[in-house]
């Protein structure tokens, strides 16, 4: 039962009726030379933050945002560069 529905769903996303949830809650910035972890996607960040920001990564988790931060940038905070 489940393939003709999961056919039935990937159908739909192609016409584009169906959308799928963004599965990121969480993303880790370098913004204004500073490492963030935030809930805001990117555009409402950039609005925030202006064009000093970049995306470094996106995550479904808080912990998972801020350990990505701490193991390769020195955790929220740190010095970064969007160059």
């Amino acid at each position: 039962m489940r393939k003709p529905v999961a056919g039935l769903l990937a159908f739909l996303m192609m016409l584009g009726g169906v959308q799928p949830a963004l599965a990121a809650g969480y993303y880790v910035y370098c913004a204004n030379n500073k490492i963030e972890v935030d809930s805001r996607d990117p555009n409402q960040m950039r609005i925030a933050r202006g064009s000093g920001v970049c995306l470094m990564g996106s995550f479904g988790y808080r912990m998972d945002a801020e350990s990505f931060a701490r193991r390769n940038f020195g955790g929220a905070g740190a010095r970064c560069s969007c160059r």
